[in-house]
């Protein structure tokens, strides 16, 4: 069995949660709640100390989330969320590296308040990290990705999904065609709103 620590809020850890569902892995893949973790357990399986980690039957620590969704699509045959032909993969990888950039900055809007008091905060770097889910957003929403399910689209998903769980879905009154890609893909995906964190 393959184990994967991860906390269940992470959007990283929510992005594994999704395509092991989705590929058929849920018998060979387990997810344990690493906030039972020390720091230094954590870190012996991740010199970074950050979820998800990928714990392989023979020991192996597989980290981050982008190479344990790769491990997954091997697992399940290949080509099955990361397509094998050139072009098309590069579609995949990059939406799934915009979508995790989207969440990179969701999340470190919110270590500014849990890491800083209040009289330490930089309004500069809020904004810079505000202006790139503005970015990303307005970029989406103009063409927003196909309806296939890939690690691109699963990332994008548990991105827009962490933004409505921090932010209340602000996102939403600006970004329509957004919205109705992750009803579409909600609906098509039922471990999505399996996996939605109640905080």
């Amino acid at each position: 069995m393959i184990h994967v620590r991860m906390v269940p809020a992470s959007p990283f850890a929510r992005k594994c949660r999704v395509a092991a569902a989705h590929l058929g892995l849920s018998d060979r893949v387990t997810f344990v709640d690493a906030h039972d973790d020390s720091n230094d357990a954590l870190r012996k399986r991740n010199p970074l100390n950050k979820i998800p980690v990928a714990l392989l039957e023979d020991g192996t620590a597989l980290f981050d989330s982008v190479v344990i969704l790769e491990f997954f699509d091997h697992l399940a045959g290949g080509g099955k969320i990361i397509p094998s032909g050139f072009r098309a993969r590069m579609r995949v990888l990059t939406l799934e590296a915009l979508a995790d950039g989207l969440m990179d900055a969701t999340i470190l809007l919110g270590y500014e308040a849990r890491y800083r008091e209040p009289h330490q905060y930089s309004q500069r770097w809020l904004d810079h990290q505000r202006s790139k889910i503005d970015g990303a957003l307005a970029y989406l929403e103009a063409a927003p990705p196909n309806g296939d399910i890939d690690a691109g689209t699963i990332s994008l998903a548990c991105a827009l999904g962490f933004l409505d769980l921090r932010h209340g879905g602000a996102w939403r009154a600006s970004c329509p065609k957004l919205v109705a890609w992750l009803d579409d893909f909600a609906a098509k995906a039922p471990s999505f709103e399996a996996t939605r964190a109640a905080k």
